[in-house]
Formats: C-alpha cells, structure tokens, sequence
C-alpha cells in the first residue's frame, strides 16, 4: 500500500489546524536517548506528523527493557537502539528525514542543535545531560526533560531558564563537562532525588528499601510502563507546543503527575515544601555519605 502523509493524519486535524500540521511536518527533533521515555516520545511525535528527527542512543536493546520500552521486542534484543527504533519510525512514516547518533552524539553536538526546533532529554547519564543543557543555552534551543521520579513528569527548559545544575544545586556549575567526577555525578543524582522527593509526593508511592537499595548501587534502577510511557506522552505533548508556538503547560520547574490519585504536583507551599525537604534529607544525606565513603575506598 502507497503511504499518504496527508492520509496518516487527518485525524489530526481538530487537535491541530492543517497549518498546523505543515508545521509539524517540516519540524525536526532531536531525542536524545531511544529506551523508555525516549522510545515513547519518539511513537508520539512521529505518529502526530512530525516530519523529521535526530536520535542518539550507544546501547542494544535487551530482555529488562522488555517492561517498558515501546521498540524493544524478542526481534530487537541485542540490536541497536537507534538502528532498531529508526526502522520502526520508518515503518510509520517512510518519508522521515532521520539521522541517528552512536556515543559520538556528545561530539556533533553542536551541529545537532543547529538543525533541530526542539530537544528531547531521555538519556540516563548526568554528565552529558550537563553538556546537552549548556549546549542548548547557547544554541537557543528548548529542551523537555522528565525527573527521576515513580510519578509521570516533565518540565520545559528554555534557552533563558536556569539550567538543571543551577536550579537544583548540583555544584557542577564551575566545572567543565570533561572534569566531572564520580562524586560530581553522584551528589547530583542525590539532589535531583532531593527536589522529587521535596516537591511531590514520591516518597507515599515507593517502597523506600528499595529506593534506598537504588540510591546505594546494589539494585539497578526501577522502572514500571505506565511510569515510563505517561512520562514520555507529556514530554511529546510539550515538544508539539514548542513546535507550533503554543504557551507550554510546564515550565522549568514542571510538574508531577500522580494517578493514584489522580491530582497534578507542582511545587507546594513553602511549609509543605520545608516539610517534604527535611524528611528527604534525612532519608538522603546518610546514603549519599555512604556512597561517597565507599567511592573514596574504591579508589
């Protein structure tokens, strides 16, 4: 069967206009990361129009992410993520225009964001998120991210916001991407951790041994679908507002999605938050210390 673009989304039309919708089209995006949320982005947007992409990911696909991740199948395990997930986006729109990125990614940097509207930040790994979010200052580009959370969430990045590392007080703010340690890395994920914990209501939804089985290296991170996809839907409904030059819901703070209840979580008043703040230190602060101690003996 001939694919029609114009065919695959007329049902668009009504949630975008068909101005809109050439808008999309002609888009690029860059995804920085093709596993979970990434993968759930990138079906989003690719689905909804958006005409052209730019995908970074090194790793294979493999049984774990079988839980979660929309391209990973028993047919994809130990192929490429990106090469894995273009053929797939090629499946639903073979007019892409698609470039895909290994580890080198961090390198073409630059050049990426000189040829994408939006960035997309699903990539696990804080030091080149740090790289990204600098990048993308002085590119002025836009960047959707979601927090290390068990609740859904998303936040928007714009060239002029606070970065990351400033807002949530990594330390890092000095230091050059190639200088960051271990440590650096570390006491970041532990303040992230501190502003989830400190602006929503985490802590009620997991079971805290093993967030702190997490937090200390002795399990991998957790991960659950419904998490992992209505984080990456949010995300994809951000980017097509930046893409058509609709007023964002979230800003650089962003927001939580709880569906156990269901309520959206933003920042609380001061005394919640003050609240919230010291029982996440008190759960934090003796990990992080334990963390440390044993990178300072390993070395």
């Amino acid at each position: 069967m001939r694919f029609s673009y114009a065919r695959m989304t007329s049902r668009n039309i009504g949630f975008v206009t068909p101005a809109e919708q050439a808008r999309l089209r002609r888009a690029t995006a860059f995804v920085c990361g093709a596993g979970g949320m990434g993968g759930s982005v990138l079906q989003c947007l690719v689905r909804a129009g958006v005409g052209g992409f730019e995908i970074a990911d090194f790793d294979t696909f493999e049984i774990s992410n079988l839980n979660r991740q929309v391209f990973a199948s028993l047919r994809t395990i130990g192929r490429s993520k990106t090469v894995a997930t273009a053929a797939a986006l090629r499946d639903i729109q073979p007019a892409l225009r698609l470039r895909t990125h290994g580890a080198e990614w961090r390198f073409r940097l630059a050049a990426i964001l000189r040829r994408v509207d939006v960035v997309v930040n699903a990539a696990d790994d804080v030091a080149a998120s740090i790289q990204l979010y600098r990048s993308a200052a002085a590119a002025g580009v836009t960047v959707i991210d979601a927090y290390t959370s068990v609740l859904p969430s998303v936040y928007v990045t714009r060239p002029t916001d606070p970065r990351p590392e400033t807002r949530l007080r990594f330390g890092t703010v000095d230091t050059p991407v190639p200088a960051l340690t271990p440590r650096d890395v570390a006491r970041a994920r532990f303040m992230e951790m501190e502003h989830v914990l400190a602006h929503s209501s985490t802590l009620d939804h997991v079971d805290r041994a093993v967030l702190e089985d997490v937090l200390v290296g002795r399990r991998p991170r957790i991960s659950f679908a419904p998490m992992v996809l209505t984080s990456g839907n949010l995300m994809a409904y951000e980017a097509i507002r930046i893409l058509l030059g609709r007023d964002a819901e979230a800003d650089c703070r962003g927001y939580f999605f709880n569906p156990y209840r269901p309520s959206i979580e933003r920042q609380g008043s001061a005394r919640l938050t003050a609240s919230r703040r010291h029982r996440a230190r008190a759960i934090l602060r003796p990990l992080l210390a334990r963390v440390l101690r044993s990178m300072s003996e390993a070395a």
